[in-house]
């Protein structure tokens, strides 16, 4: 039975952990990446003004809406009352699925969301943006939600950013949540060479996560390691990381799992 690490944090790893035990794979999770709230009750004050001045509100990952959720929750009130902060035409934007469940799952109506369609060649920022180009218009009040670094800085790509910029929109970025590297055991670093010598397969869905790896086991050959990532700007890093050839998945559960098999 193939063997395939999912590096996602332990939040997000269950539901492809599942789906890959369920096709025949023994998926197990090696966790890259720990994630931890950022906000204070001040900060999510002032999160929860922005959002009510905002035209649109970009929430770059499923944890960043479920750390907004946790920070804005009231439980004196039940619920999740910063979703009335949303105005009657202000939209949520994501790039997957995942995020949009989270959002819907939050009070969020489906119609009040834009993201890529499921049949995009890449769920990301570029498919996002020719869908939400035509709402944006000069002095457009855009709020990202995202995540910060180890440091604490606002991390994140800055593409749709400068588009939006070029286009007169005025937009504040904000971290939910944190993000650092899982560290290591010295056990699991050397599983590590094992892993790779057993021709496990590695599921990688952030650049962060292959980082995190090789960074903790510099010493691990990688010439023969096998990997699936979700997006090519993941497969350039792990190329240049000394990763060889990693395949690249299409959106979509039915995808991955087809690129996982393609390896066996």
């Amino acid at each position: 039975m193939t063997q395939v690490l999912v590096t996602r944090p332990v939040q997000d790893a269950a539901s492809w952990t599942r789906a890959l035990n369920q096709a025949g794979f023994e998926a197990t999770q090696f966790p890259l990446l720990d994630v931890k709230s950022a906000m204070g009750p001040e900060e999510a004050a002032q999160v929860l003004r922005q959002i009510r001045l905002s035209q649109a509100v970009m929430f770059v990952s499923a944890n960043a809406v479920r750390f907004l959720a946790e920070a804005l929750n009231d439980p004196m009130q039940g619920a999740m009352p910063w979703v009335d902060a949303f105005n009657s035409t202000t939209r949520a934007w994501c790039t997957g699925p995942g995020t949009a469940a989270a959002l819907m799952a939050c009070g969020i109506s489906e119609q009040r969301i834009d993201q890529p369609a499921a049949s995009a060649a890449q769920l990301d920022s570029e498919a996002l943006w020719e869908l939400v180009q035509a709402q944006v218009k000069p002095g457009m009040k855009v709020l990202f939600i995202r995540g910060a670094d180890e440091s604490g800085a606002i991390a994140g790509r800055d593409w749709l950013t400068d588009q939006l910029a070029s286009l007169g929109a005025q937009v504040q970025a904000v971290a939910t949540y944190q993000r650092q590297a899982t560290p290591l055991t010295a056990t699991q670093k050397e599983r590590v060479q094992h892993y790779v010598d057993q021709h496990a397969i590695w599921l990688f869905s952030s650049s962060a996560c292959i980082e995190s790896l090789v960074t903790q086991c510099p010493n691990v050959d990688w010439s023969k390691a096998k990997s699936v990532v979700t997006h090519p700007r993941i497969a350039a890093l792990a190329q240049q990381l000394g990763w060889p050839s990693p395949t690249i998945a299409k959106p979509g559960i039915h995808s991955l799992l087809a690129s996982i098999k393609s390896l066996e």
